[in-house]
């Protein structure tokens, strides 16, 4: 209740249509479906997948640095970042080991797997979207690991898209597909309440200020 107490005194440093942007943006939140990145080495790719969670409603990304370790890239993330929960890991199988332990199932994104079309995915299972390096593509840890294949289907001569695209498509679809759905796929009340507060500490000047103020007088 004081978290609520809290977030309802917060607004009040806010405009009315932040607060109402807050609401609808939060209203279409979901974690029923995460991403993650493997060793991407261009980092205009990242902060593009970055973006395209953030438009999609994807609440949370995990990046995998085991070999390229890089700052996100601000302006191509156009501030994506400051309202999707970026998950960094130093190894694939940690991170597949977090998503599994979580109920997510394993998605290797790749052309050369003729496991599912997109059109076929089905959306009932928690997933997580693994996208790979831009030549390489997935690591055998994932490829090993993965408990469906999913493709986009491609008419054309070329054989693969840019993880940036490719990871848009996926999504554009999934969530989609997502929201036509019974599913219930939106955050918890408890998730919402703290996503929104992480969201007036990174709009609110003197945020911490503003909140020690309030629990001193609240006391």
């Amino acid at each position: 209740m004081r978290h609520q107490e809290l977030l309802e005194h917060l607004q009040t440093y806010l405009t009315e249509n932040r607060v109402a942007k807050f609401k609808t943006v939060m209203s279409q939140r979901t974690k029923h479906f995460t991403v993650a990145t493997e060793d991407v080495y261009q980092l205009h790719n990242t902060s593009a997948v970055i973006r395209s969670c953030d438009v999609f409603g994807i609440q949370e990304l995990s990046i995998v640095e085991e070999q390229n370790s890089k700052r996100i890239d601000r302006e191509i993330a156009m501030g994506a970042q400051k309202w999707v929960d970026l998950n960094r890991f130093h190894s694939v199988k940690s991170c597949i080991s977090n998503l599994k332990a979580q109920g997510y199932q394993i998605v290797a994104t790749t052309p050369h797997k003729n496991d599912c079309n997109l059109q076929d995915f089905d959306i009932t299972k928690k997933s997580c979207f693994f996208f790979g390096r831009e030549t390489e593509g997935l690591s055998d840890e994932v490829l090993n690991n993965a408990d469906c294949f999913l493709k986009i289907p491609m008419v054309g001569f070329t054989e693969s898209l840019n993880i940036s695209v490719s990871a848009a498509i996926i999504l554009q679809h999934v969530t989609s597909k997502l929201k036509q759905s019974n599913i219930n796929w939106q955050l918890s009340p408890s998730e919402k309440l703290e996503k929104q507060l992480d969201w007036c500490k990174k709009t609110i000047k003197s945020y911490d200020e503003i909140v020690a103020r309030f629990y001193n007088t609240n006391n």
